[in-house]
């Protein structure tokens, strides 16, 4: 049975919304690596309409290892409102998402890739079909913008293991319990 591995950019007081916008010099090319690393180790990736927007924004018209890797990858989009999907190799999918990915999660293949903690993402942590949160912790402070966890939500994890990169961020492995 195919995993289910998503990976989460954080700052420190918890913000995820659009990290583009305040990662800056953060993202080193170590940093670069490990990212290309992760995502290879998976043959498809799964979101929302948002994530989708904001990744096809980025990484559509981008050029290099992980904008390649990223437009090559198969991406299913999970939406009840995208009209169409025009980034390469996205299929829009309809209906039950916990139906939907428990049946990609026993197809043939690596792990798949989940990117952000949005309502994609909690549902599925929810149904009890994610294997594993990688949260790359961001040493800053943004102020403003959708946070990690909706207030509500609860879920007890294990760690795994946790890697400080020269910058200060810290990549943390975690387990749902």
């Amino acid at each position: 049975m195919r995993t289910i591995i998503e990976s989460t950019l954080v700052s420190l007081d918890g913000v995820t919304q659009d990290p583009a916008a305040w990662v800056g010099d953060y993202m080193t090319a170590e940093f670069q690596q490990g990212a290309l690393e992760r995502l290879s180790e998976s043959d498809a990736m799964v979101m929302g309409r948002r994530t989708y927007e904001l990744l096809a924004r980025d990484w559509a018209a981008a050029s290099g290892d992980f904008a390649d890797r990223i437009t090559s990858i198969r991406k299913f989009v999970f939406s009840s409102t995208l009209e169409k999907a025009d980034w390469s190799n996205a299929t829009i999918v309809r209906g039950d998402v916990v139906e939907a990915v428990t049946k990609l999660k026993e197809q043939a293949g690596r792990s798949i890739s989940l990117y952000g903690h949005g309502l994609l993402a909690q549902t599925l942590l929810r149904g009890g079909l994610i294997d594993e949160i990688r949260l790359s912790v961001f040493p800053l402070f943004v102020g403003t913008g959708a946070r990690l966890f909706r207030e509500g939500e609860r879920a007890r994890l294990q760690l795994i293991d946790a890697t400080t990169l020269p910058r200060g961020v810290v990549v943390a492995r975690y387990r749902p319990e």
